[in-house]
């Protein structure tokens, strides 16, 4: 079995009136490399004429963001002229790359009529033989995503990204990262293998999970050791859990702001860069 390193407890850290709490980076956990940051922005329950989400137009280089709407919606624009509103149980995987500048806003009808929110954003780094790769981006609604349950119907899991068990994810990715949301019933048990050398992305959005015999509830995310190859996983009540494992890169981080390279010398070129209109025009 896999040993837990250490769980680290999601830090409360709202944006204006959007409830957020994070758990990485934190002060105790830089990365699980490639996983470099996560928002968990919700639950929270918007009123009709609403301002919606707070992300106007931003740039990024050198990462990708995944975007999980569990609850209500986002509008993407982004300056390579991709627009869409994905709504609940859907995905955004935008690979930055060399760089674009986005923006992630509610819908209209959302702002409109308010209602439930709860969306997770998931920064993954991208190789240094990719990081000026071509930006891009896709947006998937909740029936696009493959599905299927274990345990007797009682796990449900919603495969984003990479295989498991002979299922492949919705998202064709440059790097080989597993990806997904998984949903347990209350008593719902799940046995997965992970090879030792590969990083697990564990955090549970929701209910309370034991996880190789230790208990522990949402909003916090478990550290592993790289030493065993399984993990059992027992929902004491509805639970969700993002689940995910990659290789480690093993390769120098240096972030700031919205972007994410390898030097400090590369992060100056991706400012100056976007100062010099590099990243495209903002037209909306």
């Amino acid at each position: 079995m896999r040993t837990i390193k250490k769980i680290h407890k999601a830090e409360y850290s709202p944006i204006a009136d959007l409830i957020t709490y994070s758990p990485l980076p934190s002060r105790s956990l830089q990365q699980v490399d490639p996983f470099l940051f996560l928002n968990h922005h919700g639950y929270q329950e918007y009123k009709p004429n609403n301002r919606g989400l707070p992300f106007g137009p931003h740039p990024h280089r050198g990462m990708e963001t995944v975007t999980f709407i569990l609850e209500g919606d986002i509008m993407h624009k982004d300056s390579g002229g991709h627009e869409s509103v994905i709504t609940a149980g859907g995905v955004q995987w935008m690979t930055a790359g060399s760089g674009l500048i986005h923006a992630e806003v509610s819908s209209d009808a959302f702002k409109q009529n308010g209602g439930p929110l709860e969306i997770l954003q998931l920064w993954v780094n991208l190789p240094a033989k990719y990081k000026m790769t071509e930006p891009r981006y896709e947006g998937l609604q909740k029936e696009q995503i493959p599905s299927f349950t274990l345990d007797d119907g009682r796990v449900t899991v919603n495969l984003v990204s990479g295989t498991w068990g002979g299922h492949k994810g919705a998202f064709e990715t440059l790097s080989d990262i597993v990806l997904s949301t998984v949903y347990f019933k209350p008593g719902g048990k799940l046995a997965v293998p992970v090879p030792a050398e590969r990083n697990i992305f564990f955090y549970i959005i929701k209910g309370t999970l034991t996880v190789n015999g230790q208990q522990v509830p949402f909003r916090n995310l478990v550290e592993f050791n790289n030493d065993g190859t399984e993990l059992t996983v027992e929902a004491s009540e509805d639970s969700i859990l993002l689940f995910g494992h990659a290789a480690p890169f093993n390769e120098p981080v240096v972030a700031q702001g919205p972007f994410v390279m390898n030097t400090q010398a590369e992060i100056q070129q991706a400012y100056a860069d976007y100062q010099a209109g590099k990243f495209g025009s903002w037209t909306h």
